[in-house]
C-alpha cells in the first residue's frame, strides 16, 4: 500500500509578512510545515509503523524552496519525496491536477491533505482531488483506522462529530487533534540527507499558472486605545463588557 501526503511550505506563525515591491516577500522569512499537513504526516506514519508493507511518499508543489519542507518530512519518517517544481504559484484547480496525476502515476491508495491550507486559506484541495480522481473523501478527521482496504473514522460535521467506513482508494484531509505529530530525531535527520528526492517540472503535467497576483497588502487595524481603570476590579469588568458590547460588538 502507498500513501501520498501533500506538503506545503508557509510562513511561521509568529513571523511578520514583510512586503517588497507590492508583493509578499519571504526571501528573509522562517518557512515552516503547514501544520494541518504535519498530522496527514503523522498519521500515515502511524500506519506504516504498524504495517511495515505500507510505503509513505510525500508530494510537495511549488518554489524549489519547498525543498526544505520536505526534508523535514522525510526528517520525521517519510520514505521518499516528490517536488512539483513551479516558480509562479498554481491555483487550487491546477495543483489539484497535478496531485491526481502524481496519485495516478506512483499507484497510491490513500491521500492525505490538510484540512485547510494556511496560505491560501483555502479548504478546496482535498475536495478537488477526490473530484478528479472520483475517490471517495472524508473530511476533517479527528480519528482514523486501517483494516485493509477498509478505513474507519470520525470527522467533525455541523451536528457535531460522526463515525464513517469507506474503502480504499479515498482522500482525507486532516485537523488538529487527529494526533500529535512527532519530531525529527538527530539520526532521522541525518537519514533525511539519504532518501530519494525526485524534482519534476510542473511542464510535464501540463499545467499552466492561471493565477495571477494583481496587488498584495498586509491588513492592519488600528487599535483602540482604551484604558480601564483597574482599582475596581468589578467595575473594570462591567465596563469592558459595556466597551465590548456596544462598541465593539464582539460578544451578545
Amino acid at each position: 500500500m502507498k500513501i501520498l501526503t501533500l506538503v506545503r511550505q508557509v510562513l511561521d506563525a509568529e513571523e511578520s509578512v514583510r512586503m517588497k515591491d507590492g508583493a509578499v516577500d519571504l526571501s528573509a522569512s522562517k518557512l515552516v510545515v503547514d501544520t494541518m499537513d504535519e498530522y496527514g504526516v503523522e498519521q500515515a506514519l502511524r500506519m506504516r509503523d504498524a504495517d511495515a508493507t505500507i510505503e509513505v511518499v510525500a508530494l510537495a508543489v511549488g518554489a524549489t524552496r519547498c525543498e526544505e519542507a520536505l526534508r523535514t518530512v522525510l526528517a520525521m519518517g517519510a520514505d521518499r519525496a516528490i517536488l512539483v517544481e513551479c516558480g509562479t504559484p498554481l491555483d487550487v484547480i491546477a495543483t489539484s491536477s497535478v496531485v491526481s496525476e502524481v496519485a495516478k502515476s506512483e499507484q497510491i491508495d490513500l491521500i492525505f491533505c490538510g484540512g485547510g491550507q494556511a496560505d491560501w486559506d483555502s479548504h478546496a484541495l482535498g475536495a478537488a482531488v477526490a473530484e478528479r480522481l472520483q475517490w471517495p473523501q472524508a473530511t476533517w478527521s479527528s480519528a482514523l483506522t486501517i483494516d485493509g482496504t477498509q478505513l474507519t473514522g470520525t470527522h467533525d460535521v455541523d451536528a457535531g462529530k460522526e463515525t464513517f467506513t469507506m474503502a480504499l482508494p479515498a482522500v482525507v484531509t486532516t485537523q488538529q487533534g487527529l494526533n500529535e505529530p512527532r519530531y525529527p530525531t538527530l539520526p532521522n535527520i541525518m537519514k533525511a540527507k539519504r532518501k530519494e528526492m525526485r524534482k519534476l517540472p510542473v511542464e510535464s503535467f501540463g499545467v499552466t499558472a492561471k493565477l495571477k497576483v494583481l496587488s498584495a497588502g498586509v491588513q492592519v487595524k488600528e487599535r483602540r486605545r482604551t484604558m480601564i481603570d483597574g482599582k475596581d476590579a468589578g467595575l473594570a469588568a462591567a465596563e469592558l463588557i459595556n466597551l465590548l458590547r456596544n462598541e465593539a460588538r464582539v460578544i451578545a
